[in-house]
């Protein structure tokens, strides 16, 4: 799948400058992103994906209609769009917003920040915007112990069935996770971030929250998934998530 600016091939592994030199447009599509201010997407109707994860529907979808996620300051969030069923395509891929390096950030006292750390993605019209996430569920804790433990990039969603689908996963023992718990906020942030001065806020309470997860579910095949199902979710009437019986999937 080539990958295209206005029709003209992109050289793969050319520096970024020198693909914002050829095309400038993409400066001032990513100053259009960063300059909107965070909108706070709620429950309804989010799709939050995390680390590790991706997840595809379509416009028709009646239960989900944003896509979103944030919290990416080393991390890349990636948004592809097509009309048709993209995995069984060779076609080409057009690149349309682009902001990440120094399109996307800010100085602060000789330290670098991400300006958007999420996004948000509307299922109905394509419309990407700047966006923040008071809800990152379902199983927040789970999915976050899956990508601690090292996992690989899995797909959570099911666009026929409209349901989520979490697990079943299955890590060891979580190493030094008692070691880890006792230590201060500074060297939590300083030992397990890849850029502890952008990170947000809340990145070493949620650190703390899944390493707790961690130490409560050494083997999560006998304490979370027994059965080797997954736990599926589906949105009820109101938009938000609800656990679905394994039988009725």
């Amino acid at each position: 799948m080539p990958l295209l600016v206005r029709g003209r091939r992109v050289e793969l592994g050319r520096p970024a400058g020198d693909l914002l030199r050829a095309h400038p447009h993409l400066v001032e599509k990513a100053k259009v992103l960063t300059s909107q201010p965070a909108q706070t997407v709620g429950p309804k109707g989010l799709l939050y994906v995390q680390q590790r994860e991706f997840a595809v529907t379509t416009p028709a979808d009646g239960s989900v209609s944003v896509l979103g996620s944030e919290d990416a300051t080393t991390c890349h969030l990636v948004v592809l769009r097509h009309t048709g069923a993209f995995d069984l395509q060779q076609d080409d891929v057009h690149l349309m917003t682009y902001c990440v390096t120094e399109l996307n950030d800010r100085e602060e006292k000789d330290s670098h920040f991400p300006i958007v750390y999420g996004i948000a993605v509307n299922v109905k019209t394509g419309e990407i915007f700047h966006a923040t996430f008071p809800d990152k569920g379902p199983d927040e804790d789970l999915r976050s112990a899956r990508t601690l433990t090292g996992a690989k990039m899995i797909s959570i969603y099911d666009a026929e069935t409209k349901q989520l689908h979490i697990g079943p996963y299955f890590w060891m023992p979580f190493p030094h996770v008692d070691f880890w718990l006792e230590q201060d906020d500074e060297q939590i942030l300083q030992n397990l971030s890849t850029s502890p001065l952008a990170e947000p806020p809340h990145f070493v309470s949620h650190i703390r929250s899944t390493l707790t997860f961690l130490k409560d579910h050494p083997f999560p095949q006998y304490s979370l998934f027994p059965d080797r199902k997954p736990r599926s979710y589906k949105k009820n009437e109101e938009g938000l998530w609800v656990q679905v019986c394994s039988d009725k999937i």
